[in-house]
């Protein structure tokens, strides 16, 4: 399904639950789509016994591609400008925000900044700032984006793949990147949230956890 926002398509895929509880709404990491998360959606929907929303951001999946060149505040317009009007959109109020990696950053953010009421964020491999980790990962799949199978394997998952994957790993990658963090809308966090983070997780370590938790309020 597609849902119009400011003109432009948004790619999204509702999962039925009952009406009378609080939705999911789940948000992709940098290279993510609606297919992407495979069948994580439906069984964590059933989990809960919630009804849940999946959806692909601009540049990602079946939605329209960029309108330019991201910028540093690229997590912000998704959660300040882009979320809002696809929940409004869809009628969706107080959901739990369930993020991965740039999705985590996203929720946090949305919480944190959108003066909506959520239910709640569970935040997986979050980033708050910028880690030497995460940009040595970055380049080094970068490197190997044109040379390997990777392109063909995404282009299986989004329509534009060159915007799904230039669009996230350019801003990474830019210099002017490097200075990036979201610590002061980590300490406007006042929602419950559930903060998750893989030990071998090539694009960050716990030091992205341990700032959130030494912020947030919720």
């Amino acid at each position: 399904l597609f849902a119009d926002i400011a003109g432009r398509r948004i790619e999204y895929r509702p999962i039925p639950g009952p009406a009378e509880r609080r939705p999911i709404v789940l948000l992709h990491e940098g290279l993510g789509s609606t297919t992407l998360w495979r069948d994580f959606p439906d069984r964590l929907a059933r989990r809960l016994g919630r009804p849940a929303l999946v959806y692909s951001r601009f540049g990602y999946g079946g939605s329209d591609g960029l309108d330019g060149p991201r910028t540093a505040r690229f997590m912000h317009e998704e959660a300040l400008d882009v979320l809002p009007a696809l929940l409004d959109r869809l009628g969706i109020v107080r959901p739990l925000l369930v993020g991965h990696s740039d999705g985590a950053s996203i929720a946090l953010i949305h919480a944190a900044d959108a003066g909506r009421r959520v239910e709640g964020v569970v935040l997986m491999a979050p980033h708050v700032m910028v880690e030497p980790v995460c940009v040595e990962s970055i380049g080094r799949i970068a490197r190997t984006y044109e040379t390997g199978d990777l392109r063909a394997r995404l282009a299986r998952h989004h329509a534009r793949v060159d915007d799904a994957f230039r669009g996230w790993a350019d801003i990474w990658l830019d210099p002017a990147f490097r200075d990036w963090s979201i610590e002061e809308e980590a300490g406007r966090l006042a929602a419950p949230a559930l903060l998750i983070q893989g030990l071998d997780d090539e694009y960050g370590t716990l030091d992205q956890l341990d700032a959130i938790e030494a912020r947030a309020k919720g």
